[in-house]
């Protein structure tokens, strides 16, 4: 098995084939999809997606994602098990894509987004330095309740990243 990254209690490694089971079971979750839109499942297997496994008991408890986005610029996410919310893990899967992105990958820029209205995701965007860039409107096809608030972006670029130590 090819490790990506290992936290204290995560192991990351590029998601498989064999995944696509354990990532439609987090996508059936509403409470996990409540404010996103369910992704095709061919997408993460073009790169940049994880698979994010209990240390301890080798348990899936979801996916991160560092795709490229442009030069230099990359987009950080993550989609968790409900179970495994308030653990801590959206950080520390967060926080060690956050420092490959910026010291191996050559990241100038690193950012998020998410509906105004999910609060967990911006705190932990908070957390691992990221900050509020913008609040923006999307139109939607098929609108997700609160989208009426906006979108927002949070970002870091590397020069805030080596200034702010975490380098």
């Amino acid at each position: 098995m090819e490790i990506l990254l290992e936290t204290e209690r995560l192991l990351l490694r590029p998601l498989l084939d064999s995944d696509a089971e354990a990532v439609m079971r987090l996508q059936d979750d509403p409470e996990v999809m409540r404010f996103l839109d369910p992704s095709p499942l061919p997408r993460f297997y073009t790169g940049g997606f994880y698979a994010a496994l209990e240390k301890e008991t080798g348990r899936f408890i979801g996916w991160f994602a560092l795709e490229p986005r442009g030069e230099d610029e990359y987009e950080i996410g993550y989609r968790l098990h409900s179970w495994a919310w308030g653990h801590g893990y959206a950080t520390e899967g967060s926080l060690a894509l956050l420092d490959t992105g910026f010291r191996e990958w050559g990241a100038k820029r690193v950012y998020a987004e998410t509906m105004a209205v999910n609060t967990r995701s911006r705190r932990v965007m908070e957390k691992i330095g990221l900050k509020h860039v913008r609040t923006f409107q999307v139109d939607w096809p098929d609108p997700l309740p609160g989208s009426e608030r906006g979108e927002v972006e949070y970002a870091l670029t590397r020069a805030e990243y080596v200034h702010s130590g975490q380098s």
